[in-house]
């Protein structure tokens, strides 16, 4: 298979796109001299798999980016997009409305828990997630508390890569030389329950937990906190799964402090977890404010929303802001393209059952992911739905930075050992993770996993 340069009629290698890339595409979290990053050339995708320029099929183990919930290659999907863009492919969200947007916007409200009725469109999770922290501080400062701004937030938290969507990141392994407003965040530890001390319960554990949040608020004082953030799963911090009854009870101290409770569905809307929202289905919480993108179009086009519960519209109201402007918005917000690529995405979910797919198939991934705990070199096993962690151990009582050389190894060998093989994964320094299309079927479940037990068997003959 060749690529097709745009500026002739002539085809051009696979060498030479590789080239291009390498010298031109200055690709997210990239180095700076990464002119010899050499990625894998993607040239077509078919349900669960991409297809190198050579024809091999990959099972595309992360989905894209959490996101390709109904599969590569859907024909209704590029006629769904082609026709709108035909009829009308933009306009002005400022000064119209269109079809698309509008009803999109009915279809969440329909879907979202409680009353979250009203929605905000955004380009991706990033400006979603700012659109709800900037909503967090206009909303108060209409209701005259000025210094009602700050956020909490959590350690291995990931919620984008704009300003303030950074802000409340903690990867702290990661690193960071980029700036972000420390001001105005506070981080909580981190609730990963594979952490807790030797002896201590899982109850025990979450009690430390809400503790934490409870401590914070009395150090920084709930009148100056205008909202905590939390995603229900923190997906790119390695599938931290909190412990039972955590979202609830840390919900309910929000609640009685006049704290919104913002709940980051990015990666766990629109089916991952076998619901079209996590927040109550799964957890049994209904947020203020929830965010959502990613598996919203199945990553067919970018698309992102900001829910917003009722009351707080209604409390902005009493308090005498109905004229108020929330000057916040993007050009391509409600784009009429894109909002008929969710509709479509939606629709197919809802007709193939994939929901219902997603809750049947969960005990048997679960089953084969928690399996890999036999290997000496995997410290840890968890995820939740179609999404998967795998965290490995190879270099206990080593210092941090000793460490973290050594688990970058493991996660960059499993990774590479498991692309020989025809899978795809995602190495989060000593952590790969994984969340398929949700389209998955048991053999490909089983033929994931079979490759993966046997990459991580083929690392552990190395490393220990």
């Amino acid at each position: 298979m060749n690529s097709v340069n745009p500026e002739t009629p002539t085809a051009i290698s696979p060498e030479t796109v590789q080239k291009w890339d390498n010298r031109h595409f200055f690709h997210p979290w990239d180095t700076v001299g990464g002119e010899d990053a050499d990625r894998m050339i993607a040239v077509e995708g078919e349900g669960i798999y991409l297809i190198d320029p050579d024809g091999r099929r990959f099972i595309d183990g992360p989905g894209g980016m959490w996101n390709v919930q109904i599969g590569y290659g859907r024909t209704e999907m590029a006629e769904a997009i082609g026709s709108q863009a035909m009829k009308l492919a933009y306009h002005s969200p400022w000064a119209f409305a269109s079809e698309p947007s509008a009803l999109l916007a009915r279809r969440l409200a329909a879907m979202a828990p409680g009353d979250l009725k009203t929605v905000f469109f955004a380009t991706g999770g990033s400006s979603a997630v700012d659109t709800a922290l900037r909503f967090a501080q206009f909303y108060n400062n209409l209701r005259g508390l000025p210094e009602k701004k700050r956020f909490l937030a959590r350690e291995k938290g990931y919620h984008g890569s704009t300003y303030l969507a950074a802000s409340v990141t903690a990867k702290e392994r990661d690193g960071n030389l980029l700036d972000t407003e420390k001001r105005l965040v506070h981080f909580l530890p981190n609730i990963n329950p594979y952490l807790r001390p030797e002896g201590m319960s899982v109850e025990d554990w979450c009690d430390a937990k809400v503790a934490d949040l409870e401590a914070a608020i009395s150090v920084y004082g709930a009148d100056t906190i205008a909202a905590y953030i939390s995603e229900p799963i923190m997906a790119s911090g390695g599938v931290i799964v909190p412990p039972p009854d955590y979202h609830r009870r840390t919900r309910e101290i929000c609640r009685e402090n006049d704290i919104l409770y913002i709940s980051d569905e990015v990666v766990t809307a629109f089916g991952r977890l076998g619901h079209w929202f996590a927040s109550e289905e799964v957890f049994g919480i209904v947020p203020d404010i929830i965010t959502c993108a990613k598996g919203l179009t199945s990553g067919y086009l970018p698309l992102g929303a900001t829910l917003i519960s009722d009351r707080l519209m209604a409390e902005i109201c009493d308090a005498g802001g109905e004229d108020a402007v929330f000057k916040n918005g993007y050009t391509y917000s409600g784009h009429p393209v894109c909002c008929a690529a969710a509709l479509k995405n939606i629709e197919i979910i809802e007709r193939e059952g994939l929901l219902e797919h997603v809750r049947e198939l969960t005990p048997h991934f679960q089953a084969r992911l928690n399996e890999l705990r036999r290997h000496p070199i995997v410290g840890d096993t968890r995820g939740m739905g179609l999404v998967g962690c795998v965290e490995g151990h190879p270099a206990p009582g080593m210092s941090e930075r000793e460490r973290l050389a050594i688990d970058q190894e493991f996660g960059n060998r499993v990774d590479a050992k498991c692309e020989a093989m025809g899978l795809i994964v995602r190495p989060l320094i000593n952590m790969c993770v994984f969340s398929p299309p949700l389209i998955i079927t048991r053999p490909q479940i089983d033929r994931m996993f079979d490759i993966l037990d046997k990459a991580i068997g083929q690392v552990e003959a190395e490393m220990m």
